[in-house]
């Protein structure tokens, strides 16, 4: 079973399936699909900024020789300018990406070129690459997840779903059961909750109203336990079947895209396409929720979850399949 290759694919289907209802409400995206969306549509399939940015995080852990602040940030660096000029990137990208790329261009030092207000999904819908590297550790897993986010979203919150989504990710692959991934996450919560990885993040806690580095992470890490408790507690009650996000969140931010993702992933567990289905049938950000679906229960399944036909017709499979 290629739980890796399932993962990055998944990404890329959840990704390719909702791109056509982001903007859409329920009502309007069952007049449009039906039961649907249970299918790509073009050859190749489009995804949007979701699968072009998380390439972009996994050709730059490709391209060091070792896991550091030092060695990844530039990597990285590059490889968002090159998806900030890419004539590809015109699917409706982040306000926040965009802004953060543009000073990272310009030179700036990440710190400065951060949207430190931002806990927006544009920093972990892009994060599930560091959770299929094989052999990780934790606490690289945690500095390389909440790295990649901080150079564009500098708000605690970012950091700490971007970990914790990576994590995620991490668990699925080495066989946890989707069903017992929540309670995982929140335990991680509980345990990181003041640690500041200052060899990773630098002066980043030091802004306006800022107090220690521990109580600086401790805000994200605790908005990221209320997400994942409203998941527990949406997963213990019975199934309506209806728009997801109105259980657990709309998704345009870091901890509802997570935790909304998950969501889908754990009620749709052993049918990845409807999984899938449920996620882009959503009234909030289907795209990077579908995106994140995706990842979770292709973790699970791996390749042969997936419709065979797909990976060839998915934007990018090149790419994807030299990943994995």
């Amino acid at each position: 079973m290629d739980r890796v290759g399932g993962s990055f694919y998944g990404l890329a289907f959840g990704d390719a399936l909702a791109r056509p209802t982001e903007f859409l409400d329920v009502a309007e995206i069952g007049r449009r699909f039906g039961d649907g969306p249970d299918e790509l549509v073009g050859d190749p399939a489009l995804v949007t900024d979701d699968t072009q940015m998380a390439l972009a995080v996994a050709w730059a852990l490709r391209d060091v020789d070792r896991y550091s602040a030092q060695a990844l940030e530039p990597r990285l660096r590059e490889r968002f300018v090159t998806w900030l000029n890419s004539p590809d990137n015109n699917r409706a990208p982040g306000m926040t990406c965009l802004r953060a790329c543009e000073a990272l261009e310009a030179g700036k030092l990440w710190v400065e070129a951060t949207v430190t207000g931002s806990k927006g999904c544009g920093a972990n819908m892009r994060v599930t690459p560091v959770g299929l590297l094989p052999g990780l550790d934790l606490d690289l897993l945690a500095g390389i997840s909440q790295l990649q986010a901080a150079m564009t979203h500098g708000h605690p919150t970012a950091l700490a779903a971007s970990e914790l989504t990576a994590y995620a990710t991490r668990l699925l692959v080495d066989g946890l059961p989707l069903a017992e991934v929540a309670a995982a996450l929140r335990d991680r919560c509980a345990e990181q909750r003041t640690v500041y990885r200052a060899d990773w993040l630098g002066t980043l806690w030091e802004g306006p109203g800022a107090t220690t580095p521990a109580a600086f992470i401790a805000r994200g890490w605790d908005e990221c336990a209320a997400a994942v408790d409203l998941v527990i507690s949406a997963l213990g009650r019975p199934d309506d079947g209806e728009d997801a996000c109105l259980a657990t969140g709309a998704g345009w931010i870091a901890e509802e895209a997570l935790g909304t993702g998950l969501y889908c992933a754990v009620r749709h567990a052993d049918d990845p396409v409807r999984a899938l289905t449920r996620a882009a049938r959503t009234s909030g950000d289907s795209d990077s929720i579908a995106a994140l679906t995706g990842a979770f229960v292709g973790a699970v399944h791996g390749l042969a979850g997936w419709p065979g036909e797909w990976v060839d017709r998915i934007e990018y499979t090149d790419q994807i399949g030299a990943l994995t």
